[in-house]
């Protein structure tokens, strides 16, 4: 019997497209685009921001019959670096996103001659485009930590943490993970919202508040024993002399975090449209969220 592939022309003089079978068929066509930004952050012990970075996806997932042409509009805050910066001096407020990088499915000379992102989609889960972003942005989660040794083998912590987003959002799974000396025993905490947990295997105590709404702020204090620290150590330290205590464990503060319906940098989906031969009706669903990268606090 011949081999029927042999006798197949090849894929450029077909109208094939190769990340897309032909005669896909859904019973429900719908299609999910999700913007998520992940926020990179370093905050030195005086409060100044060192890094800010955001790097950007826009994911999808794909249940489209047939051989869909999708349209994808985003705001005109939004300008790629293509465009030039002289416009944005006269622009006003806008978000220039650098080093983008399209799926193969987007058709790169039609973006690069009106920026419009048009494009045949894969069939199920991929990434449309992903970007980054350098910027300065206000730390989401601040957090401040006190830390005092005190007299009698002990140490005190005063940890204040503030949502500098607006109140209508709400940062959901909250972690914030402070670093301990490895010998502390006999953890106590008091905290006004939250859970707070010592990980003695991590070396840190761990604050976890599930629901952290914008522009509040909250207040946590934990106690230790510290065997490793003298009367005079614990003096030193308290007028500023500085001592012999290890500071090696004083590592950066992290947060995790999840805020829905928001982006940092303002992106934001105008439209997607959906043309197919067929005619039929579908449904795009379009999310928002930011979430923390590398996100860190270095403590005083």
């Amino acid at each position: 019997m011949a081999d029927d592939s042999k006798n197949k022309p090849p894929v450029a003089l077909t109208n094939a497209v190769s990340w897309r079978a032909e005669g896909i068929k859904h019973k429900k066509n719908e299609i999910f685009l999700d913007v998520v930004e992940k926020l990179n952050l370093l905050v030195a012990a005086n409060g100044t921001v060192l890094h800010c970075e955001i790097n950007g996806a826009v994911k999808m997932k794909s249940f489209l019959s047939g051989m869909p042409e999708l349209k994808l509009g985003l705001n005109d805050k939004v300008m790629f670096e293509a465009s030039g910066r002289n416009q944005q001096a006269r622009g006003g407020k806008s978000v220039e996103l650098e080093d983008i990088k399209f799926h193969q499915c987007v058709r790169l000379a039609r973006f690069e001659n009106d920026r419009t992102i048009s494009f045949i989609p894969p069939d199920g889960e991929f990434d449309l485009m992903t970007y980054r972003l350098d910027t300065q942005v206000k730390p989401l989660i601040w957090v401040e930590a006190v830390v005092e040794p005190h007299k009698g083998s002990r140490i005190e912590y005063m940890i204040k943490t503030r949502s500098q987003f607006k109140s209508r959002s709400v940062a959901n799974n909250v972690e914030i993970s402070i670093p301990v000396p490895p010998d502390v025993d006999s953890p106590s905490f008091k905290s006004s919202v939250g859970n707070v947990t010592y990980l003695p295997d991590k070396d840190c105590v761990v604050w976890t508040i599930k629901q952290f709404h914008g522009g509040r702020e909250y207040l946590m204090r934990a106690h230790f024993g510290l065997p490793s620290i003298t009367r005079d150590e614990a003096d030193a330290a308290n007028k500023g002399m500085g001592s012999g205590m290890d500071m090696s464990w004083k590592k950066p503060i992290g947060v995790k975090f999840e805020i829905p319906y928001f982006t940092v940098s303002g992106i934001q989906v105008r439209y997607l449209k959906i043309i197919e031969r067929s005619g039929y009706q579908a449904l795009p669903w379009v999310r928002y969220i930011t979430a923390n990268g590398d996100y860190q606090l270095r403590m005083a």
